[in-house]
């Protein structure tokens, strides 16, 4: 076996152009302003010298990074967890973009190709459609399982110790060792961080990735078929026995090698005909469709913004349509079943509406305000017409989203083809 070869003077490809096409990258995915309370519009103000200057930092490795500003977010409306989120200052953010853009080529090329998340020209419809294919192909005993607050938890020395085996940048290495242990605010309160790459920080992924590709490639030795999305992933077997063989393998790289641990709630083995979810679809030998949980995350939204004693404006339409165009393009791909489900929720939708609109919850108001008034004239979406579908001939077509309301109070016309 062949000497590995090792990437020097990535130092050196950092230009203006690099900064430049990373600030923008750090621009388009928004986010809110760090501890310094600067934000993306203030650090475009003076844009060219703050640009020079961190690169002139990153360059002679004077970079130092602000603590992270520590706020949680609910897993859920009606959970009580909360998942820590780190949110770096805008400069920061833009070096780690720098540095995500150079070390990604090299790593990317080495990862797994049943690894899916965060990827460049891979997703989450990619990695459930590979998930069907192994069903299809008699694996149906499924062991699904999840890393205990990886991002969390993974320790600084085995994100450092995979990075040198590619890397033989000092530099480089030196300013990802300070991003790791740049610390957090909370409250007020700085504490520092010895473990763990948080959830929020540009480059995170792109680490996570590299630690948990020695999974991947360990299943991969030992003939196992498998999907992975971050810290999320599915081993797919024909028997049970080889399911606990591989959840063993799985224990001692996770614990032993990554110094991690599994989640044990969300660790367990089931076969494909009793169903199990992932990426928020449950999926069965029956069907693939939108997870309870993940209906239920829709519904809290729209509630949000429908409150009854609000007007019902264009504004509120807006926002409505921007809710179901998301959860429509993520949930209604020609694998899922969604069809049934989307006609409640739409229905569901539009009473909302109508009890915005008469200030009441009433069924005869369906009569006064049947599914044009808000298909044709508030524009309103409906998630069922993102739903593509077969006709009896085989040809894919799907209703156009704005019109679906109408087409399905007029059975005798016939969607549009595409």
């Amino acid at each position: 076996m062949g000497k590995r070869v090792k990437v020097h003077s990535l130092t050196g490809r950092i230009t203006y152009p690099v900064m430049m096409k990373s600030f923008k990258a750090v621009k388009r995915n928004r986010g809110a302003a760090g501890v310094d309370k600067v934000s993306i519009a203030m650090f475009e103000v003076n844009l060219e010298q703050n640009l020079l200057a961190l690169m002139r930092d990153l360059k002679q490795g004077l970079m130092q990074p602000k603590p992270l500003r520590r706020v949680h977010i609910s897993k859920g409306p009606r959970s009580k967890k909360t998942r820590p989120l780190g949110i770096p200052v805008v400069r920061d953010r833009v070096a780690q973009e720098v540095l995500r853009s150079l070390l990604a080529p090299i790593f990317e090329s080495k990862f797994h190709r049943c690894s899916f998340g965060y990827i460049k020209n891979r997703n989450c419809h990619m990695a459930i459609e590979q998930l069907l294919r192994w069903h299809s192909e008699a694996y149906f005993v499924v062991l699904d399982a999840d890393v205990k607050g990886f991002f969390d938890n993974i320790p600084h020395q085995v994100i450092m110790n995979l990075l040198s085996r590619e890397v033989a940048d000092g530099n480089i290495l030196k300013l990802i060792r300070r991003f790791l242990t740049a610390g957090v605010m909370e409250d007020g309160v700085f504490k520092p961080t010895t473990v763990g790459t948080p959830q929020g920080g540009v480059i995170s992924p792109l680490l996570a990735n590299i630690v948990l590709n020695q999974l991947d490639w360990t299943l991969d030795r030992a003939g196992y078929r498998f999907v992975r999305y971050a810290d999320d992933f599915v081993v797919v077997t024909r028997t049970h026995q080889q399911a606990q063989e591989a959840l063993a393998v799985v224990t001692r790289v996770i614990e032993s090698e990554l110094g991690l641990q599994l989640s044990p709630e969300k660790t367990h083995i089931s076969r494909w005909r009793d169903g199990y979810e992932f990426l928020g679809f449950y999926i069965s030998s029956r069907t693939v469709r939108m997870r309870d949980k993940s209906q239920q995350k829709f519904m809290d939204k729209v509630r949000e913004i429908t409150v009854r004693h609000h007007n019902l404006d264009e504004q509120v339409v807006v926002k409505l349509n921007r809710v179901i165009r998301g959860t429509a393009n993520y949930f209604a791909p020609m694998f899922a079943n969604n069809q049934s489900r989307f006609q409640k929720l739409d229905s569901w939708v539009r009473m909302r509406l109508r009890c915005m609109k008469l200030n009441r919850k009433n069924r005869r108001d369906n009569g006064k305000l049947r599914c044009r008034y808000f298909s044709r004239k508030l524009g309103l979406l409906a998630l069922e017409g993102f739903c593509r579908r077969l006709d009896p001939f085989g040809d894919v077509y799907f209703v156009t989203p704005r019109f679906e309301a109408t087409h399905r109070g007029s059975p005798g016309e016939r969607p549009s083809r595409r």
